[in-house]
């Protein structure tokens, strides 16, 4: 982000932080999230996370929840925002609620290298929502690079963002401020971005209102070290129900990605219902 966006984002989200939380309270975000999370199979013990843009701590209070709900215990759980009075609003729930093992820190994600702690990294899931919009679009890809060089090599980012379409250019554009995106101009930037798997899931049905508005993204890195990340379900042993070798599976859909396209413009992704 230029200084002058950065502090245009800060800004709007200090001056309107409770309407912000109120807004997230309607639409059940936390609820939502932790449900897709219990689901996506991303979730085992010593888990490494990071929030990416945590805010108040919508995504992180809902790990939490998950973990405690399937008795997982992780190892690290980080977060950044960009917001002072929001980390400010995250501390003060977790102080209220006993809560001692997560780490905050205010950092920019385009300028991660200068302002989080060297030991942040290695992560085996990071979770960014409802952050990556209010990045400038042309800096959209280099926040997402930022992101992938803290993963893991088995890891996953794990991004909720804004769906492109009237709904969202009313609730989100015009209030929020925010960008919206459509699924390829996702698919181009990821790709760009050195992500190699990249599936599109949804929110459970019960809170269907969240994919109205909302992508989900489920990615790896496209680094050859992060070869062995391809679940033991995508090998041969499917190739015989027609899924190829190269696919990432989820519960939802298969993206398969060709191993070697020519240019990101003609990448195509072959999805289908699973």
């Amino acid at each position: 982000m230029t200084q002058s966006h950065t502090l245009v984002v800060e800004k709007l989200y200090t001056e309107r932080l409770t309407t912000y939380r109120r807004f997230i309270s309607f639409f059940r975000s936390r609820d939502a999230l932790r449900t897709l999370l219990e689901r996506a199979g991303l979730l085992r013990p010593s888990l490494r996370m990071l929030d990416a843009g945590a805010g108040f701590g919508t995504a992180t209070f809902a790990l939490l929840d998950a973990l405690h709900r399937l008795r997982i215990e992780p190892e690290t759980i980080d977060g950044f925002d960009l917001t002072p009075a929001m980390l400010t609003r995250f501390r003060a729930e977790l102080d209220s609620r006993g809560i001692t093992q997560v780490r905050l820190k205010q950092a920019n994600v385009l300028q991660l290298d200068q302002q989080l702690p060297l030991s942040w990294n290695s992560y085996d899931l990071i979770v960014s929502a409802s952050m990556l919009e209010y990045v400038a679009r042309t800096d959209l890809s280099k926040a997402l690079s930022a992101l992938r060089a803290r993963l893991a090599p088995q890891g996953t980012l794990l991004v909720v963002i804004t769906r492109k379409n009237w709904i969202t250019k009313i609730l989100i554009e015009r209030w929020w401020q925010a960008a919206r995106y459509s699924r390829q101009e996702l698919r181009e930037t990821f790709t760009a971005a050195g992500f190699r798997h990249l599936v599109f899931s949804r929110f459970p049905f019960r809170y269907f209102w969240q994919n109205l508005s909302n992508h989900v993204i489920v990615a790896k890195c496209v680094d050859i070290t992060c070869a062995d990340k391809v679940p033991a379900r995508t090998s041969s042993s499917l190739e015989g129900q027609g899924v190829p070798q190269n696919s990432f599976i989820s519960s939802k859909l298969i993206v398969s990605i060709p191993t070697a396209p020519t240019r990101s413009t003609e990448t195509k992704a072959v999805v289908r219902n699973c």
